[in-house]
This record gives C-alpha cells, structure tokens and sequence, in this order.
C-alpha cells in the first residue's frame, strides 16, 4: 500500500481507496424490495446470486433483509435476522474471503449478522442508534453511515430541503464524530448521501454533483443509486430491472466525480463500465 494512501478498513480486510471505484453488489433478500423482491427470497437462491456477484467482480456484497423502498413497512428483527443470516453464512462458505457486509439499522441485527460473517454494516439511519455504533466498534467492522430524510414509509411524500448538499453534508459531518466518538476510528467509516432517500430527482442531481465537497469530509464515499425512481423518471424506464443505462451513467458520473464506492444491482455491467471510466479519470499509480 502507498505511503498515505487513503483506506477503509472492514475488519481483518483493507480497501485501498482511489485506485479504482469499488463496487458493492446488492442481495435483498426480501419479498417486495422495489426492483428484485421476491427473485432470492430463499437462501440457496440468494447464496447462488451472492456467488455470481463475487464472480462478476464485486469487491464486497451487501445483504438485506428489510425492503427500504418508498412507502415500505418495517420487518422485525427476527425475522430480518432470519432472512439474512443463512445467506451470510452460506455465502462465507461458498466464496470464503468474501467481505460481506449486512444492511440493517437494527443493533441486535447488526450483532448476529457479525457474529455470522459480515464485516461492514450499511446503516440507512447514519448510526443514529448508539447502540449500533457500539456493536459496530467491539466488532471492528467497517459501517456505511448514510443520509435518510425521515423515514421509508413517509420519506418521498414530499421531501424539503433549504440546501440539500449543505443539509446532508452537516448530517453526515456530525455521523461521522458520532461514529469517532463511539470507537469507531475514521478509516473505518464510509459515508453515503441516500440517493432516493428523500430526495427528489434535482435533490439526487444536487448530491451527485456533489460528490467532490462530501469527500472533503475525509471518510470513503459510496454513491448507491442502481436502479432508482429517478433514473426511471429521467428516461422514461417503469420498470426498474430495465434501468441498466441510466444506473452504468450514473456509476461512471459517481467515479469521475471521485466516489470510492458505488452500491448495485448489476455488478458484471458496472465493473466492466468502471474499468474505462477509472482509466480516464484515476491517475495513474
């Protein structure tokens, strides 16, 4: 690793940031998550899908067991937990080595699913739960902390902001010291603006834009907007499985804007998208 490189650490794993754009490859394992719900609803289906991310070349594969789309209703942890854990679990098997992260903003969830396998934990609430951030840190995991305006089932009713890029930035600013103050140290610490998470189409335009000034804030950045409502509405797509165009735009936009992560569904499309954007905008080692 280069003197001064910039990293994120998930557990016993280092991801060296800046080289190229990591992709972390989506398994919901949910029955109505807004564009897959339903197509891994069981395990063994949802290991094998897990498996061919790794294979298509996702650095990291994010499992979920809590549909957040517009409009949705919470799962209870039990049985998010039964959701997620077998795939976890399967998935340390099937591909060992693997970093896995959950998607969850339960703390008990976050605890077993550690315990199971997973390295990181992708908090949509931004680590707004104190005990989370302490499961967080006893693990040494890495956690994604991201903006959410209100919550899934009220949050696209009507989203307003003064100043998005400012008003996410500060949220993500004070997550950040939250996490550092809990024991979680920097490197360990990935920030992510919620694309579609309260946000309307010139707020998600806004934030990708963006990208640059919530890089100065010192943590990873990951940019997750595969497949979303806008994408649909800016090309007039309905069905979301069918967005690949507009989602490889903006993962290439995310990159060239310095983005370390992008978080998708179409992870085979996106790398090979990536390994041309990276070789125009990264500089060469």
């Amino acid at each position: 690793m280069p003197d001064g490189a910039r990293i994120w650490i998930c557990r016993d794993v280092v991801f060296t940031l800046g080289e190229r754009t990591l992709v972390m490859g989506i398994v919901n394992v949910t029955p109505d998550s807004f564009s897959d719900g339903a197509l891994f609803a069981s395990a063994e289906d949802a290991v094998a899908h897990a498996a061919r991310l790794v294979d298509d070349g996702a650095d990291l594969v994010d499992v979920g067991g809590e549909s957040t789309r517009p409009g949705s209703d919470p799962v209870e942890a039990d049985e998010e937990l039964r959701r997620v854990v077998p795939v976890i679990e399967g998935l340390a098997k099937a591909r060992p080595g693997t970093p896995i992260s959950v998607d969850t903003h339960k703390p008990e969830v976050a605890r077993v699913a550690l315990d199971a396998g997973a390295c990181v934990v992708n908090d949509i609430a931004g680590g707004r739960d104190g005990r989370l951030l302490e499961i967080v840190s006893g693990a040494r995991a890495g956690i994604v902390l991201m903006h959410m305006l209100g919550e899934p089932k009220t949050m696209q009713e009507d989203p307003r902001y003064d100043d998005v890029v400012a008003e996410v930035n500060e949220f993500l600013r004070e997550r950040i010291e939250a996490a550092v103050f809990a024991g979680i140290p920097e490197e360990r610490v990935c920030i992510d603006p919620g694309i579609g998470f309260g946000k309307n189409v010139d707020h998600n335009l806004a934030l990708l834009r963006a990208v640059p000034t919530l890089r100065m804030l010192g943590a990873a950045v990951m940019v997750g907007a595969s497949r979303k409502r806008f994408i649909g509405t800016l090309t007039g797509v309905e069905d979301p499985a069918a967005r690949l165009e507009g989602s490889l735009a903006v993962a290439v936009l995310a990159a060239a804007h310095g983005a370390d992560l992008v978080r998708v569904h179409d992870v085979q499309a996106t790398v090979r998208a990536l390994k041309v954007a990276d070789a125009v905008v990264r500089e060469p080692a």
